[in-house]
C-alpha cells in the first residue's frame, strides 16, 4: 500500500522534506493497516473444514462430494452446509447408505481424472468399504506402475465422540496408517482443519482424513494467512505447539488439546513440556520427533486408539531405532483401553485418556511422584 502512495505522490513532484513529512504521517496508518491484515478471527473446526471445500471446489470443477445426506441435510455434522445449493446435486450427491457402493463408484471417477471427496458418516462405517479404500485405491498407483493416480479424499468422524457405544467409536488412525499407498492426516486445530484438507483435495494419492466430532465446534485463532483462498500446509509435517526442554509429548486430534492442557499443569510444577501435534500419522514426521527427543530426552505418546499396534508404539519404536542413545527414561505410551467402548459415560471416561493421565505419565518420565 506504502508503495502505491509513494508511486502517485512522487508523480506529483513533492520536495524530499514534504515528501518525507507526508510519509511520516502516514506512517500510524499503514502500522494499523499491517496490524489489521495479519489479525486472527475465531473459526471453528467445522465452518474451517466448509471453507476449504467450498474453495477447493470453486476453483477445480473436477473436485465433488458424495456422501450420505452430505446434500439435502446439508451433513451430518453441516461440513457441506450450503454446497448443494451453491454448485448443484451433480457435485454434491446424496447417496444411499451403501459404503462399498459409492466408495467403489468414487475410485473409479477418480481413475478418470475427477477428484471425489468422500464423506463416512463416521469413520467405523468406513470399515464397509475397506476393500476399495485398500485394494482399489491404496494400491492401484503401485500396481499400475505408476499410470494411475487416484486423487480421492475420504474424511469423516474418527475416534470417540460421547455415548454412542463400541460400533460409533473407535479410532482408525493406526489402521490405515499401516498401509502404503495411502496418506492419513489427523487434524486437531481449524488451521489444521482448512489448510490440510485443502491440501488433501489437491493432492493425487488416496488420503485418509481423520477429524473428530468433539472438535467440530471448538473455535480456534486464524490468521488472515489461513484464510487465503491459497493457504496450504504441507502433508507429512508436525507442529510444535508448545516449545519446552524437559519432556517431550506427542498427539494428534483432540489429544492434542489434552496434551496442551496437562503441559500446562506440570508447568505449575517444574516441568518444561515440548507438545507436538502429529497433524498426520502417514507420512510421520519422524525428523521433527527425533529433533525434539534429542532436546528433552524423554517422551510420553498421546492417542485415543488402542495400545497394542498403535501409533505411539510406532513411534516409540522409531525413536528407539534413531535416538535411543538421547533417551534418559523409559518411553510412555498413553492409549485407550484395551475393550470395546463402554456407553455408559462414566465407564467411556476411564476407557479413554484424560488429562490427569498425560500428568501422571509425564511425572514418571521425568522421575516425579505419580
Amino acid at each position: 500500500m506504502l508503495g502505491i502512495i509513494k508511486q502517485k505522490v512522487g508523480a506529483r513532484g513533492l520536495s524530499a522534506p514534504v515528501f518525507g513529512d507526508y510519509m511520516q504521517r502516514l506512517s500510524p496508518i499503514a502500522s494499523a493497516m499491517r496490524h489489521f491484515s495479519s489479525a486472527t478471527k475465531d473459526m471453528t473446526v467445522r465452518d474451517a473444514l466448509n471453507s476449504a471445500l467450498d474453495e477447493e471446489m470453486a476453483a477445480d470443477s473436477s473436485v465433488f462430494i458424495m456422501g450420505e445426506e452430505v446434500g439435502e441435510y446439508q451433513g451430518a455434522y453441516k461440513i457441506t452446509k450450503g454446497l448443494l445449493h451453491k454448485y448443484g446435486p451433480e457435485r454434491v450427491v446424496d447417496t444411499p447408505i451403501t459404503e462399498a457402493g459409492f466408495t467403489g463408484l468414487a475410485v473409479g471417477a477418480a481413475y478418470h481424472g475427477l477428484k471425489p471427496v468422500i464423506e463416512f458418516m463416521t469413520f467405523n462405517f468406513s470399515m464397509q468399504a475397506i476393500d476399495h479404500i485398500i485394494n482399489s485405491a491404496a494400491k492401484s498407483n503401485y500396481m499400475s506402475a505408476g499410470q494411475i493416480n487416484v486423487p480421492i479424499v475420504f474424511r469423516g468422524p474418527n475416534g470417540a465422540a460421547a455415548g454412542v457405544g463400541a460400533q460409533h467409536s473407535q479410532c482408525y488412525g493406526a489402521w490405515y496408517g499401516a498401509v502404503p499407498g495411502l496418506k492419513v492426516i489427523v487434524p486437531y486445530s481449524s488451521e489444521d482443519a482448512r489448510g490440510l484438507l485443502k491440501a488433501a483435495i489437491r493432492d493425487p494419492d488416496p488420503v485418509v482424513f481423520l477429524e473428530n466430532e468433539i472438535l467440530y465446534g471448538e473455535s480456534f485463532p486464524v490468521s488472515a494467512e489461513v484464510l487465503d483462498p491459497n493457504f496450504c500446509l504441507p502433508i507429512g509435517k508436525a507442529k510444535i505447539e508448545r516449545e519446552g526442554k524437559d519432556v517431550t509429548i506427542t498427539a494428534y486430534s483432540k489429544m492434542v488439546g489434552f496434551a496442551l492442557k496437562a503441559a500446562e499443569i506440570l508447568e505449575k510444577d517444574g516441568i518444561n513440556a515440548e507438545v507436538i501435534n502429529l497433524r498426520c500419522i502417514r507420512p510421520l514426521d519422524r525428523d521433527t520427533i527425533n529433533d525434539s527427543v534429542r532436546k528433552t530426552n524423554r517422551l510420553v505418546t498421546v492417542e485415543e486408539g488402542f495400545r497394542q499396534h498403535g501409533v505411539g508404539a510406532e513411534i516409540c519404536a522409531m525413536v528407539v531405532e534413531d535416538s535411543f542413545g538421547y533417551l534418559d527414561a523409559p518411553v510412555e505410551r498413553i492409549a485407550g483401553a484395551d475393550v470395546p467402548t463402554p456407553y455408559a459415560a462414566n465407564l467411556e471416561r476411564l476407557a479413554f485418556p484424560q488429562i490427569e493421565d498425560i500428568v501422571r505419565a509425564t511425572k514418571r518420565a521425568c522421575y516425579r511422584s505419580a
